[in-house]
């Protein structure tokens, strides 16, 4: 029982960390994240959805649907940023 408080607790907290960022991308119109975590963020956590809703996990499940927002959402933001730039 204790290893799956644990488990839930660094489930929340690995998608909340997302909020901030966000937040700041949002806020800023701009994101400073690295290109390539974002794509790897993005890639890991999608992957993690399929993984987990085969398994049955719909708790895995949420956390990383929420972290693929915060990446997809930050790498939308970066990808618009580049292009205005570039135009």
């Amino acid at each position: 029982m204790y290893g799956l408080w644990m488990g839930y607790v660094g489930a929340v907290a690995f998608a909340a960390a997302w909020v901030p960022q966000c937040v700041e991308t949002l806020r800023l119109g701009r994101c400073d994240v690295n290109w390539g975590f974002l794509i790897l963020q993005s890639v890991g956590s999608m992957a993690l959805v399929g993984y987990s809703i085969a398994r049955g996990d719909m708790v895995f499940c949420a956390v990383n649907v929420l972290a693929t927002i915060g990446a997809l959402l930050n790498l939308a933001v970066k990808l618009r940023s580049a292009r205005r730039l570039a135009a």
